[in-house]
């Protein structure tokens, strides 16, 4: 199982690795969009940077790096009994690893929450609705971003367990959530302090910025 589980598992974390993004935002815009807001690569700083639209093409791009790997693997590994959710497990959390240390960045990139909702969307998509659910009442309740992502995260082996998910599926899932709230350690210790900004705040200030750089430019 390991030599076949081995290709799977390097092929998700050069795919998760590919920085969407910033392609995005450099084809887009020709900005650096490390260099620009949060200096994220994720679908956050895109919609905050260029606007929603750019935002939601990269978030698709980037579930897919999480969905595509994993939903190939599933189906190649189909049958084989459970002991193979632990490879299963590996290959999502390679993908996420790629995002969030991406060899094309000098193993630097995103907190990796969008690839992550690919990779369970890819093993039960109706727990990852339910932690969609978590994420959205969470922003739409305190408006932050960084929160919602992380009790999301949180949530999920709980979720995968409630649908009779494996424990290596489970177990792979809290590993995937430590690195994400990993990522988003200076998020906390925005929010321990009081002083983390509000999705809507940055929104209109993102707004803002816009229109006047296009009164400017008239």
């Amino acid at each position: 199982m390991i030599s076949h589980s081995i290709p799977f598992i390097v092929a998700a974390y050069f795919l998760g690795s590919i920085p969407f993004g910033k392609l995005i935002a450099t084809v887009v815009a020709h900005i650096n969009i490390t260099q620009r807001g949060s200096g994220n690569i994720g679908a956050t700083n895109v919609a905050r940077e260029l606007g929603l639209k750019w935002g939601l093409f990269t978030l698709f791009f980037d579930i897919l790096k999480g969905f595509v790997p994993v939903a190939i693997f599933a189906h190649y590994i189909a049958g084989m009994g459970e002991g193979s959710d632990v490879w299963l497990s590996a290959v999502g959390l390679s993908a996420l690893l790629g995002h969030q240390f991406s060899i094309f960045l000098k193993f630097r990139g995103g907190k990796g929450v969008a690839t992550a909702v690919g990779v369970y969307l890819a093993m039960s998509y109706p727990a990852c609705l339910l932690a969609v659910l978590v994420f959205v009442l969470t922003v739409y309740k305190w408006d932050f971003i960084s929160l919602g992502s992380m009790l999301s995260a949180a949530a999920m082996p709980g979720f995968l367990a409630l649908f009779g998910k494996s424990q290596g599926i489970v177990i792979g899932s809290g590993i995937v959530a430590a690195f994400i709230c990993l990522k988003h350690t200076g998020n906390i210790q925005r929010l321990l302090k009081g002083n983390e900004r509000k999705w809507r705040n940055r929104q209109n200030q993102a707004s803002r910025s816009r229109s006047l750089s296009s009164s400017s430019s008239e």
